[in-house]
C-alpha cells in the first residue's frame, strides 16, 4: 500500500526558503508521477508542480515557475519541493500526491495522498 509522508513545513518570513520532503513507500515508483498541491483556507486544491519518476520530466504551475523546484531522489524514494522567494500568498497546507500513468495537474488525477504539511509565510 502506497504511503506518502510530508515534512519540512513551517513558519518563514516573506522572501525566505523552505524545502518540503515527501517520503514514498509501499511500491516501486519508476512508473509513477508525483505531484505537489496546496490548499489555502477556504480554497480548493491548487496544483504546484509534478514530476515523472521515470524520465524526471517536470511541470510547474505558473505561480511556482522560477521560485519552486520539484525533484526526486531515486535511491531514497524521496520527492522534494524547494521553495524560494516565498510570499504570504504561498501560505497553505502542502500535499504530496502520487499516481500511475500520464503526468497530471489536477487533484482528481492523483490516487495517493499524504496528510500535508503546513507552510506559513509572514509578511
Amino acid at each position: 500500500q502506497v504511503q506518502l509522508v510530508e515534512s519540512g513545513g513551517g513558519l518563514v518570513q516573506a522572501g525566505g526558503s523552505l524545502r518540503l520532503s515527501c517520503a514514498a513507500s509501499g511500491d516501486t515508483f519508476n512508473n509513477y508521477h508525483m505531484g505537489w498541491f496546496r490548499q489555502a483556507p477556504g480554497k480548493g486544491h491548487e496544483f504546484v508542480a509534478a514530476i515523472n519518476w521515470s524520465d524526471l520530466s517536470t511541470y510547474h504551475a505558473d505561480a511556482a515557475k522560477g521560485r519552486f523546484t520539484i525533484s526526486v531522489d531515486n535511491a531514497k524514494n524521496m520527492v522534494y519541493l524547494q521553495m524560494n522567494s516565498l510570499k504570504p500568498e504561498d501560505t497553505a497546507v502542502y500535499y504530496c500526491a502520487a499516481s500511475l500513468g500520464q503526468m497530471g495537474i489536477t487533484w482528481h488525477e492523483y490516487v495517493y495522498w499524504g496528510r500535508g504539511t503546513q507552510v506559513t509565510v509572514s509578511s
